[in-house]
């Protein structure tokens, strides 16, 4: 117990200021689950889920007396979004790598990447707006840190986690948008091991987009259209 005591509290220092080892191990997941998603692999969600788990203790700081002491809700209740929304593209892209396999064509991508088109934004749209205003109601009511920020990469966080598990390329585009706030939010917060790793996936969400991007006009086999099709 001592050993799994220290493992979960271990940290290091950096410009004098005490940072979590499982904060930086959870960001590095989440990166190694981002490069996966750009080269369409289905070992990204679980990836993704093992950073998930870690970073879900990292923000809820008084709960878990990490050096910043601050609850940061957005952040560490979407992790738990995340799980979910994961699981349900892990069992998509699973479903399209199987039937893929089935029909002689072991190398296909698990998803073809495609755009939401009109009824897609109109979607992420409502949600992203709706979402935001009602989550920073409730996360200011709580106490959290920066809470209109905090909504909304929330609710940013989970649009794009749906958008990669349907295929849609605009999701690199709200990755994004999410960055561009959650960089000042966690610098102001005390996060500075998140703050540095948004930056890096700022890059990666960049070249993402441009690999889907180009990848588009892939042609989908019919077969696995219908298998992937399944999830929803």
């Amino acid at each position: 117990m001592n050993v799994l005591t220290w493992l979960f509290d271990a940290r290091l220092v950096v410009a004098g200021h005490p940072v979590l080892w499982r904060e930086v191990v959870g960001n590095l997941f989440g990166l190694a689950s981002a490069l996966g998603g750009l080269r369409r692999k289905v070992w990204a969600w679980p990836v993704g889920i093992v950073g998930n788990v870690l970073l879900f203790t990292v923000f809820l700081g008084v709960v878990f007396h990490t050096p910043q002491e601050r609850d940061l809700y957005g952040q560490a209740g979407r992790q738990v979004f995340f799980v979910a929304v994961a699981v349900y593209g892990w069992v998509r892209w699973s479903q399209a790598r199987r039937v893929a396999r089935e029909h002689g064509q072991p190398d296909a991508p698990a998803v073809v990447p495609r755009w939401a088109g009109r009824s897609g934004w109109i979607q992420l749209g409502v949600i992203g707006v709706v979402g935001t205003v009602g989550f920073a109601l409730v996360f200011r009511a709580l106490g959290s840190w920066g809470p209109w920020a905090d909504a909304w990469i929330f609710t940013g966080s989970l649009l794009a986690t749906y958008g990669m598990a349907r295929g849609w390329i605009e999701f690199w585009l709200i990755w994004i948008a999410v960055d561009a706030v959650g960089v000042p939010l966690l610098l102001s917060a005390g996060y500075y091991p998140s703050a540095v790793l948004y930056l890096v996936y700022a890059v990666v969400v960049a070249s993402g987009f441009v690999v889907w991007w180009r990848a588009r006009g892939e042609r989908e086999p019919q077969q696995v259209t219908a298998g992937a099709g399944v999830a929803g």
